[in-house]
C-alpha cells in the first residue's frame, strides 16, 4: 500500500526551533504520522494504532481528503485518556488553489473543522505554485496542464502569518520549495514569521545534499517524503489516488531492493526500510515512510537501537542519481515550478 505515510523523527535529533515573536517551540514527540488518501476505516484505525504505539505528530493535508477520519481517530484517543491535545503535534497544508490571500484563512479553518481542532501546531504551504481558484483542485487547460493563478507565494505567506496572529496555527512552513524560492521568502521585506520547515522528496537516489545543507544553514528543518524510493508500480498507485507524482525517469527502481541497502540491512540485522529511515535520522532529517500495516508501523518504530557507521552513510550517499519521483509534470509550465534548477 502506498497511501498512508509515517513520519519519523527522534526528538533529540531534529527540532523546528523557536517561532518568531512567540514562546512556542515546535516540538517533535517521538515520531510523526502522515496520511495521504486511504479508506476511511483504515485511516482511523491507523491513527489509533499509531497513538497507542507512541506516535504523537500527525502530518495531514486538505488535498488528501481524509482529515475527518484522522480527526475521528485523534478524538477517540483523547477521550480514552491515552493522550491530551497538548501532547500532539498536528500539521496540515494549504493547497495550491487557495493561494489568494482572501482564501487562506477559510482553507485553514476547513482543515481545523475536519480535524476537530482549535489550532494546528504547523501549517505548510503545500507547493510554491498557486492554481486557479475554484472547486477543481487540479484545474487543467486543453493541453492538460495546470491553470495557474496570478498569485505570488510571498503574498500567500502574509496571509499565513495572519493565521499565527489569530491563534489558528502555532507555526508556518513550506513544502517543495527550491533554495531560490526559500531564500526569496527568507529575505522577504517585513517577514514576521520565518518558515520553520521545508518538506521535500529525499532518499538515497535523490539525496538533496545541497538543498538540505541550505535549509539547515538557514535554521529551517527538513522533512523527507518518499524516503524509501519507489517504482513504476508506486507511480501508478500515486496517480490513481490523485497525488502529483510521476517518475522523472523511465527507469523503474526499488530502493528497498538495492544491493547496497540490503547489505547494510543484513549487517545490522534490520530491514531495508529501517536502514533507510535511520539514514535520514542521522542526517538530522525528518522521515516519511509509508504503511497502513500494523506490523510495519511497529517495525518502523525500532530505529533508535542502532547506528549506521560513517562507511554505511557514505555508501548510501553514493547511490545518488538525482532521480526525482514527485515531478508534478502537469505543473511544469508554472512560473513557480520548483524543479527547473539544480536544487
Amino acid at each position: 500500500m502506498f497511501s498512508t505515510c509515517l513520519l519519523l523523527v527522534h526528538r533529540k535529533t531534529v527540532v523546528f526551533g523557536s517561532i518568531a515573536s512567540s514562546s512556542v517551540t515546535c516540538r517533535h514527540e517521538k515520531y510523526l504520522w502522515c496520511f495521504p488518501q486511504e479508506a476511511p476505516g483504515d485511516v482511523t484505525n491507523a491513527v489509533k494504532v499509531a497513538i497507542d504505539a507512541g506516535y504523537r505528530h500527525f502530518d495531514c493535508a486538505s488535498f488528501y481528503h481524509n482529515e475527518t477520519e484522522i480527526g475521528v481517530g485523534i478524538q477517540l484517543k483523547v477521550k480514552e485518556g491515552v493522550v491530551k491535545r497538548e501532547d500532539l503535534f498536528i500539521v496540515s497544508k494549504l493547497w495550491c488553489t487557495c493561494h489568494e490571500k482572501s482564501l487562506v484563512e477559510a482553507a485553514c479553518t476547513r482543515s481545523l473543522r475536519a480535524l476537530k481542532l482549535s489550532y494546528l501546531d504547523l501549517y505548510l504551504m503545500h507547493w510554491p505554485m498557486g492554481f486557479q481558484s475554484g472547486r477543481n483542485e487540479l484545474p487543467l487547460d486543453q493541453e492538460g496542464m495546470v491553470i495557474p493563478s496570478d498569485t505570488d507565494f510571498l503574498d500567500t505567506w502574509e496571509a499565513m502569518e495572519e493565521l499565527v496572529d489569530a491563534g489558528l496555527v502555532r507555526a508556518i512552513g513550506v513544502s517543495n520549495f527550491n533554495h531560490e524560492q526559500l531564500e526569496r521568502l527568507l529575505n522577504k521585506p517585513n517577514l514576521r514569521f520565518k518558515p520553520v520547515n521545508n518538506q521535500i522528496e529525499c532518499h538515497p537516489y535523490l539525496t538533496q545534499k545541497n538543498l538540505i545543507s541550505f535549509c539547515q544553514s538557514r535554521g529551517v528543518s527538513v522533512t523527507a517524503y518518499l524516503p524509501l524510493g519507489g517504482s513504476r508500480r508506486m507511480q501508478t498507485c500515486l496517480i490513481s489516488q490523485r497525488l502529483p507524482c510521476a517518475l522523472g525517469s523511465s527507469e523503474g527502481v526499488h530502493l528497498l531492493e538495492d544491493p547496497v541497502i540490503q547489505r547494510i540491512a543484513e549487517k545490522h540485522s534490520k530491514s531495508s526500510a529501517q536502514i533507510l529511515i535511520r539514514f535520514h535520522i542521522q542526517r538530522h532529517v525528518i522521515v516519511i515512510p509509508k504503511s497502513v500495516t500494523q506490523t510495519w508501523i511497529l517495525e518502523n518504530f525500532q530505529v533508535f537501537d542502532f547506528e549506521l557507521s560513517e562507511e554505511d552513510m557514505n555508501d548510501m550517499l553514493g547511490l545518488d542519481r538525482n532521480l526525482r519521483l514527485a515531478t508534478f509534470p502537469i505543473a511544469g509550465n508554472h512560473k513557480d515550478y520548483p524543479f527547473n534548477i539544480e536544487y
